[in-house]
C-alpha cells in the first residue's frame, strides 16, 4: 500500500482567529480613539467634574490652537520662540548623537570602556537630570547654550547603550570569518560590527529624539530664555491653561518631526532590516 500525501498532514489544523479590533485599519483605530478621548474630555469639563483652571474644555483648547497657529503663520513673537526651541533641540540632538556614538564605541570595543567608563555612565544616568539644570545655567548662562547642554545630557545615555549593544550584535561566526580573512580590528568594526549594529543604534536615536525634547523644554522652563518653554512658564503663571495645552501640542508636533526624521533615516540606511517598525512606529 502506498502512502498518500494526506497521511503526512496533522490531524488538527489550528486557524488563528483575528478579532475585528486587530483587523481594523490604523487610521480608523486612531480616529475612533481620538474621538472617544475628546468626547470623554468634553463631558468631564462640561459636567464640571474638573475645574477649568486644571483642565480646559476642548473648545477652549481649540481656540488657543488656532491663535497660536495664526501667530506662527504671521511671523509674530511665537515664531521666534519656536525657532529658538528648534535650534536647541537640533543642536542638543546633534551633540548627543556624536558623544553617545563615541562613548558607545568606547564601551562596546574596549575592556576599559566596559569596566571603567560604563559604571560611571550608569551612575550619572540614575541621577535626576533636571537637578543639573541650575549647574548648566551657572556654567553657561541663561542663553541657548545651557539649554542645549541639558538637552544633550539627557539624550546621550540611550545612544551610548544602543551603540554598545549594537557592536555585540555580530555573531561569533561572523567575527571568526573576518579574523580568518585577516581583517584588522578597525576593518571589523567598520565593515561588520557597525553595519550589523545599525538597527540598535537607530533605536537609541529614536529614544534620544524624545529625551532631547524634554531636556530642551525643561531648560527653557527653568532657566528663562525665549523659547516655547518660556511661553509655557509665562502662560502657567497667568493660569492660562488652554494656552499651555496649545503650546504643548505644537511642541509635540516638533518632537514628532524629529522622531520621524530618524525613522526616515533608519528606513533609508537600514533598508535591509525587515524588523524595523516595532509597534508600527518605525
Amino acid at each position: 500500500m502506498t502512502e498518500t500525501a494526506s497521511d503526512d498532514l496533522p490531524d488538527t489544523v489550528w486557524i488563528e482567529k483575528t478579532s475585528w479590533i486587530d483587523a481594523m485599519p490604523r487610521w480608523l483605530a486612531m480616529s475612533l480613539l481620538f474621538i472617544a478621548v475628546v468626547t470623554l474630555w468634553d463631558l468631564v469639563t462640561r459636567w464640571g467634574w474638573v475645574s477649568p483652571i486644571i483642565l480646559p474644555s476642548p473648545a477652549e483648547t481649540l481656540a488657543d490652537l488656532i491663535f497660536v497657529g495664526r501667530n506662527l503663520i504671521t511671523g509674530d513673537y511665537m515664531l521666534g520662540a519656536l525657532w529658538t526651541t528648534t535650534k536647541t533641540v537640533f543642536f542638543g540632538f546633534l551633540i548627543a548623537a556624536s558623544i553617545g556614538f563615541l562613548l558607545g564605541v568606547l564601551v562596546g570595543e574596549t575592556k576599559f570602556g566596559e569596566r571603567a567608563v560604563m559604571p560611571y555612565l550608569v551612575a550619572i544616568d540614575t541621577m535626576p537630570k533636571v537637578a543639573f539644570a541650575p549647574l548648566f545655567i551657572a556654567w553657561l548662562g541663561f542663553d541657548i547654550a545651557s539649554k542645549v547642554a541639558l538637552a544633550a545630557f539627557i539624550a546621550t545615555f540611550p545612544i551610548v547603550v544602543a551603540t554598545a549593544a549594537g557592536l555585540y550584535a555580530a555573531t561569533e561566526n561572523e567575527r571568526m570569518l573576518f579574523k580568518s580573512m585577516g581583517a584588522t580590528r578597525m576593518q571589523t568594526l567598520l565593515r561588520l560590527k557597525l553595519p550589523t549594529g545599525l538597527p540598535y543604534m537607530f533605536t537609541g536615536l529614536k529614544i534620544a529624539a524624545v529625551g532631547v525634547m524634554a531636556g530642551a523644554i525643561t531648560g527653557e522652563f527653568l532657566g528663562g530664555g525665549k523659547g516655547f518653554g518660556a511661553l509655557i512658564r509665562q502662560s502657567a503663571s497667568q493660569m492660562d491653561t488652554p494656552r499651555v495645552f496649545a503650546l504643548i501640542l505644537y511642541l509635540s508636533l516638533l518632537g514628532l518631526c524629529l522622531y520621524f526624521t530618524v525613522v526616515w533615516a533608519q528606513r533609508r540606511f537600514v533598508f535591509w532590516n525587515k524588523d524595523q517598525r516595532p509597534g508600527g512606529l518605525g
